[in-house]
C-alpha cells in the first residue's frame, strides 16, 4: 500500500522548484490521511510525531512560491484520470459542481464575508460567516461503491477586489467571476485533460450566464468534434418555458419568432396520461418512478432548447430535470441526476473525517471584520494599495487553498485505495461496524486503518521516500538528530 500512494506522489515532484517544499507536500498528504484531529497545522506535526521545529516551516510551504495551485491542480486531474475507475455515461465522464460554504471565525482572514446558509437541518445557524467554495468532483466506482472523487476546491466568493491585484503576480490566480461562471470555467479545465463530460449541477445554476458560457467555452474548445462539456440539472418548481414557435408562412411580413406560448413547467404534471412508468437506479437501489419528457424553449431572451424531464416519484415527490444534451433519453437524465448528491457524502467526509477546512492562516494586513456590515458597504479589501500589504493577503489565501488542496488529494488517494481490490479486503474487516452498508471501505474505515498500521509500514519500506522524508523531519528540521550535552 505505501508503495501504491508513493508512486502517485511521486507524479507531483517535477512541479516543484525545490525538493524541500516538495517533502513538505508529501508530510502533509500523508498526515492529512490519518490525522486523529482537527486542530489545523499542529495536527500534522502532532500526528507524525515531527520535531518541534518542523512548525514555522511547515507554515512557510503553505505559502511557498516554489508551486503553483494550477499546476498541482492539473496533475491531480491526470493522476485520477490514470487511476480511478471512473463512471461514463455515453462515453462522456461524470463531473459534479457544488458549493460549501465553511464557517469561519477569524478577524483578519482574507475572504470571510456574511452568506446564508440553505441547509434544511435545525443544527446550522441561517446566517454564518465564512468562506464559499466551489467544489469540482467526478463520479468513481466500481460495483460494489460510488465515490465522488474531488478534484478542485476554491474559494469563490469574498475576494473580487483582490482580483486585480494580481498584474505580475504569481502567488496566486483569483477571478473577479461570479460563482456560477467559475463552476462552469472549472468543468471546462477538468474535462480537458478528462475528456468529454457531463457536469451535473444544482437548481442554482441553471441560468443565463451558465447557458451562454457553456456554448461560448464549447464552440472555442470543441474542433468540430461535438460539445465538450454538457449540463444536467434541476429547475426551479416555479420554472417558465416555452414552446417552438409555428414557422413563419412562406411570403409573410415580419421577423420569424423566437419563441412560441410561454407554459408553467409545473402545470404539466396536470396531466397523467402522458407519463410513462419505468424502472431506474436510483440512491442504491431500484425504483419505479414515472416521466414525461418534452423539448421546450428556455431562457427570456436567451430562448435556448433544452429537455425537461417531469419525474413523479413512488413517494409523490416532484422534479423536473433538465438537460442540454437533446440526445440523452428520460431514463439516463434521471439515473445521472441521481449520482449528483454522491458529492454531499463528499462534503460530509471532508469535513468531518479529513478536516480539510480545518485551517487557521490570517495576516494582519486584513482589515478587521465588521460582523454588522450592510451589503451596501464598500469591500473591505478595496481600500487597500499598499503593494507589501497586497502580496500578504494574497500569500494567506493561497496558504488557505493549498491546505484544502492537500485535503483534496489526500481525499483522493484515500477513495482510490477504497477502491482497489488488493486493499479492501483486510481493511474492511479492521474496523467494527454495526452495520455495513459495502463490502468497499469508507475514506474514514481507511484512514483508521491507516492511523493503526502507518508506522509498521514504513519500518518495514525503510527504503521508501515518504518514509525518509518523515524520519528527517522528526529527527529535527535539518535532518539531523540533536545532540544532548
Amino acid at each position: 500500500m505505501l508503495s501504491y500512494i508513493e508512486n502517485i506522489l511521486n507524479e507531483f515532484r517535477p512541479l516543484f522548484k525545490r525538493l524541500a517544499t516538495f517533502k513538505w507536500f508529501v508530510i502533509c498528504v500523508i498526515a492529512m490521511m490519518l490525522r486523529s484531529d482537527q486542530l489545523g497545522v499542529t495536527s500534522v506535526i502532532r500526528d507524525l510525531a515531527l520535531a518541534p521545529e518542523c512548525y514555522e516551516a511547515l507554515i512557510h510551504f503553505f505559502r511557498s512560491s516554489a508551486y503553483s495551485l494550477d499546476v498541482l491542480r492539473e496533475q491531480w486531474y491526470r493522476c485520477v484520470l490514470r487511476n480511478a475507475p471512473l463512471t461514463k455515461c455515453r462515453n462522456r465522464i461524470i463531473l459534479v459542481g457544488d458549493g460549501v460554504k465553511q464557517s469561519k471565525e477569524g478577524k483578519r482572514m482574507p475572504g470571510v464575508k456574511k452568506m446564508t446558509q440553505e441547509s434544511e437541518t435545525c443544527s446550522k445557524p441561517h446566517f454564518i460567516h465564512g468562506h464559499m467554495f466551489g467544489a469540482l468532483g467526478v463520479i468513481a466506482a466500481t460495483r460494489a461503491k460510488r465515490f465522488c472523487m474531488p478534484l478542485k476546491f476554491n474559494i469563490q466568493d469574498g475576494l473580487r477586489s483582490a482580483a486585480a491585484w494580481q498584474e505580475g503576480n504569481e502567488i496566486i490566480n483569483i477571478s473577479d467571476a461570479n460563482h456560477i461562471e467559475q463552476m462552469v470555467r472549472s468543468a471546462f479545465e477538468a474535462a480537458g485533460i478528462l475528456g468529454k463530460s457531463y457536469i451535473l449541477l444544482d437548481r442554482y445554476f441553471l441560468s443565463r450566464t451558465a447557458l451562454r458560457l457553456m456554448d461560448k467555452m464549447n464552440l472555442e474548445k470543441s474542433s468540430g468534434g461535438g460539445t465538450l462539456v454538457e449540463i444536467v440539472t434541476k429547475a426551479k418548481s416555479n420554472c417558465k418555458a416555452y414552446m417552438k414557435p409555428v414557422p413563419k408562412r412562406p411570403g409573410s411580413k415580419g421577423r420569424p419568432r423566437k419563441k412560441g406560448k410561454q407554459i408553467c413547467v409545473l402545470d404539466l404534471f396536470d396531466c397523467p396520461d402522458r407519463f410513462t412508468k419505468t424502472c431506474v437506479y436510483l440512491y442504491g437501489g431500484l425504483e419505479t418512478v414515472s416521466y414525461y419528457c418534452i423539448n421546450l424553449l428556455w431562457g427570456q431572451g436567451l430562448y435556448r432548447e433544452l429537455r425537461f424531464v417531469l419525474v413523479l416519484r413512488g413517494t409523490g415527490e416532484k422534479s423536473i430535470l433538465v438537460s442540454t444534451d437533446l440526445t440523452l433519453r428520460p431514463r439516463q437524465i434521471i439515473e445521472l441526476y441521481g449520482q449528483r448528491f454522491s458529492c454531499e457524502s463528499l462534503f460530509r467526509e471532508m469535513k468531518q473525517q479529513i478536516g480539510a477546512f480545518s485551517y487557521h492562516f490570517w495576516t494582519k494586513y486584513v482589515p478587521k471584520l465588521n460582523h454588522f456590515a450592510k451589503k451596501e458597504d464598500a469591500d473591505k479589501l478595496s481600500g487597500i494599495y499598499d503593494s507589501h500589504a497586497r502580496e500578504r493577503i494574497l500569500s494567506a489565501v493561497k496558504a488557505i487553498e493549498s491546505f484544502v488542496l492537500c485535503a483534496t488529494v489526500s481525499t483522493g488517494i484515500l477513495q482510490l485505495i477504497s477502491l482497489n481490490s488488493r486493499f479492501s479486503a483486510k481493511i474492511s474487516d479492521l474496523r467494527y461496524l454495526r452495520t455495513k452498508s459495502s463490502k468497499v471501505p469508507s475514506e474514514g474505515t481507511v484512514m483508521y486503518y491507516l492511523r493503526k498500521s502507518l508506522f509498521l509500514l514504513l519500518s518495514k519500506s525503510p527504503d521508501s521516500f515518504v518514509t525518509q522524508f518523515i524520519r528527517e523531519k522528526q529527527d529535527g528540521i535539518f535532518g539531523q538528530k540533536q545532540k544532548v550535552g
